[in-house]
C-alpha cells in the first residue's frame, strides 16, 4: 500500500499564493500524480494530474494558476497555487496511481492511493 502524505495547506487572502507537498513511500517512475479538492457543497474536483514522463493535464477551473511538478529524487509531488480566490477554498488531496496510468486518467479520479488531505482556505 502506498502511503500519501500532503502538507503546505493554510489560510491567505486572495490573490496569495500557496504550494502545497505530497510525500509518498513508493518510488516508481511509471506512476502517475495528481491533486483533487473537495468542499461539504461540492463533488471532489480533479484538479492537476502528472505522468511519469513529466506530461501533465489541468482542469479549466485552475488552468494558468495552479502548476504541479515533481521531484522524483523526494518522491514528493508539489502543486503551487498562484492568484488564489475564495472560491478555491477546500480539503486539497493528494492521489496516486500505478502504471498503465496518464494525467488524464488520474483526472478520471479512480486512483488506488489518497492522501488524508490539507486545509486551504483563501479570504477574500
Amino acid at each position: 500500500r502506498v502511503q500519501l502524505e500532503e502538507s503546505g495547506g493554510g489560510s491567505v487572502q486572495s490573490g496569495g499564493s500557496l504550494r502545497l507537498s505530497c510525500v509518498s513511500d513508493y518510488t516508481n517512475d511509471r506512476n502517475c500524480m495528481g491533486w483533487f479538492r473537495q468542499t461539504p457543497e461540492k463533488e471532489r474536483e480533479g484538479l492537476a494530474g502528472i505522468g511519469g514522463g513529466g506530461s501533465t493535464l489541468y482542469a479549466d477551473s485552475v488552468k494558468g494558476r495552479f502548476t504541479i511538478s515533481q521531484d522524483n529524487a523526494k518522491n514528493t509531488v508539489y502543486l503551487q497555487m498562484n492568484s488564489l480566490k475564495p472560491e478555491d477554498t477546500a480539503v486539497y488531496y493528494c492521489t496516486a496511481d500505478a502504471f498503465p496510468c496518464s494525467p488524464k486518467t488520474v483526472l478520471a479520479g479512480l486512483n488506488r492511493y489518497w492522501g488524508q488531505g490539507t486545509q486551504v482556505t483563501v479570504s477574500s
